[in-house]
C-alpha cells in the first residue's frame, strides 16, 4: 500500500525548522492483533519507499522481501518510506519552499540521518506502532539502522545492518566528494536552482559512474568485461570503445532519469556526516545505548564499508553486554552484494527474525509482558 504523511514542521539537528514535511511510504503486509510483527525497512542513497516490486514497477530489495520471501510479508508488516531530502515524494531539495513559492534548491537545509530517522519515527508512530520488531538496512540504510537502535533503544527489538558503518570512513567522504565535485562543476547545476529545467545531468551522470565503480569489485569488472570492445572496436576518437565504457555510462544515463542532483548532494553529505559516537561520547559510549539483539553482516571486498570496520563495531557490542551475531559473506559483487547476495544474506536474515520472532510469540503466551 502507498501512503503520504503529513508532519508539517520538524526541527532539524542544525536548529533549521522545516516546513510543510511529508513522507512517502508503503507497507506490505498486515499488522497483526498484537502490532509487534511490523519491519521498517531503510534505504541506500538512491533508493525510494518502493521496496517490493508490483505489476509496474521493480523493488530494490524484493529479492529478500515479499510473500514466502526471506523477509515474509505474510508474516511481517513491513514498511518502507522515502527519507528525508530524497526526491521519490518526501520532503527535499525539489520540494516548493513556503516561504517563496519556488523549489527550496540548494536553500533546503542541510539534513542528517539522525532527522531522516526523527521523521521516519513519526511515521511510524502515526501508523499506530509504538515498538518494532525489528529495523533492518544496506548501506546508507545500515546507518539509519544504527541511528534507530541509538536514538530509541526502547522501541526496537533487533536491528540489521548491513555492508554499512557506525561511521564513514575517509575513503568513503573520499569517493563521496569526488562526485560531489562532478555535479558542481556543471555549468547546468546553476547553483542549486536549475528547477523546473533538467539540471547537471552530466554530473549526475559522472557521479553515478564513479560510485558504479566504487560498489563493484575488480574480479566482477575483468570477469564481467576485461578488455572486450564495444561493437568494431575501432578507435576514431574519445568515445566509448570498451565494454566497461559503455556499461559505466549507461548507468548514469539511467540515473540521470530518475533521481535529483540536488538529491544526491544532500544525501552524500548525510553520509559524510554520519557517526553514531557524534556528540554521544564516541562509538563506544553510543554502542552501550542500544537494547536490540543485533545481526550484523558484512560483505567482502567492500571498498565502502570494510568488514573489519564492522566486525569491529560488533566486538564493541559484544564487550558491552549486547547479544549481537556478526556474519561475514564472500562476494564479487563487493558493496553491491547487499542487493544482489540474496541467497547468501536471505537465509541468515530468515532464520534471525524467525527466531526472535518466536521468542516474543513464546514470552507473550507465557504471559509475561514483552521487553524490547
Amino acid at each position: 500500500m502507498y501512503g503520504k504523511h503529513i508532519i508539517g514542521e520538524i526541527t532539524l539537528e542544525s536548529g533549521y525548522r522545516l516546513k510543510n514535511v511529508e513522507v512517502a511510504y508503503e507497507t506490505y503486509g498486515s499488522l497483526n492483533k498484537a502490532k509487534d510483527n511490523a519491519i521498517l525497512v531503510c534505504h541506500a542513497l538512491t533508493g525510494s519507499a518502493h521496496a517490493v516490486g508490483d505489476d509496474e514497477t521493480p523493488g530494490w530489495w524484493e529479492g529478500l522481501i515479499g510473500p514466502g520471501r526471506y523477509v515474509d510479508t505474510q508474516k511481517y508488516f513491513v514498511i518502507s518510506s522515502n527519507v528525508l531530502g530524497g526526491c521519490s515524494g518526501t520532503t527535499g531539495p525539489a520540494s516548493i519552499n513556503p516561504d517563496t513559492g519556488v523549489p527550496y534548491g540548494s536553500d533546503f537545509p542541510v539534513v542528517t540521518i539522525r532527522d531522516m530517522v526523527r521523521v521516519q519515527h513519526d511515521l511510524v508512530k502515526s501508523l499506530g506502532i509504538s515498538q518494532l520488531f525489528a529495523v533492518v538496512g544496506g548501506s546508507m540504510g545500515g546507518m539509519q539502522v544504527y541511528e534507530w537502535a541509538v536514538m530509541y533503544p526502547d522501541m526496537v527489538r533487533t536491528i540489521i545492518p548491513i555492508a554499512t558503518c557506525a561511521r564513514l570512513s575517509a575513503i568513503a567522504i573520499a569517493y563521496n566528494d569526488v562526485g560531489r565535485q562532478a555535479i558542481l562543476s556543471d555549468a547546468d547545476w546553476l547553483n542549486g536552482h536549475y528547477y523546473p529545467g533538467p539540471g547537471p545531468k552530466n554530473g549526475l551522470s559522472i557521479a553515478r559512474m564513479l560510485g558504479m565503480i566504487t560498489y563493484r569489485t575488480q574480479e566482477l569488472f575483468e570477469l564481467r568485461f576485461g578488455r572486450r570492445l564495444k561493437d568494431d572496436g575501432s578507435v576514431t576518437n574519445f568515445d566509448s570503445t570498451f565494454q566497461i565504457e559503455s556499461y559505466l555510462r549507461y548507468q548514469g544515463e539511467k540515473l540521470v532519469e530518475r533521481f535529483d542532483a540536488n538529491s544526491y548532494l544532500y544525501l552524500l553529505k548525510a553520509m559524510d556526516s554520519h557517526d553514531i559516537g557524534r556528540g554521544r561520547g564516541g562509538i563506544k559510549s553510543a554502542l552501550e545505548k542500544i537494547e536490540a539483539k543485533v545481526l550484523a553482516i558484512a560483505v567482502a571486498r567492500d571498498l565502502l564499508y570494510p568488514d573489519e570496520h564492522q566486525q569491529e563495531v560488533a566486538m564493541m557490542l559484544n564487550n558491552a553486554g549486547k547479544t549481537v551475531d556478526y556474519h561475514y559473506i564472500d562476494s564479487i559483487y563487493g558493496h553491491d552484494g547487499f542487493l544482489v547476495e540474496f541467497v547468501k544474506i536471505g537465509p541468515l536474515v530468515e532464520e534471525f527474525l524467525n527466531r526472535e520472532f518466536n521468542s516474543v510469540k513464546q514470552v507473550a503466551a507465557s504471559g509475561q509482558n514483552v521487553s524490547y
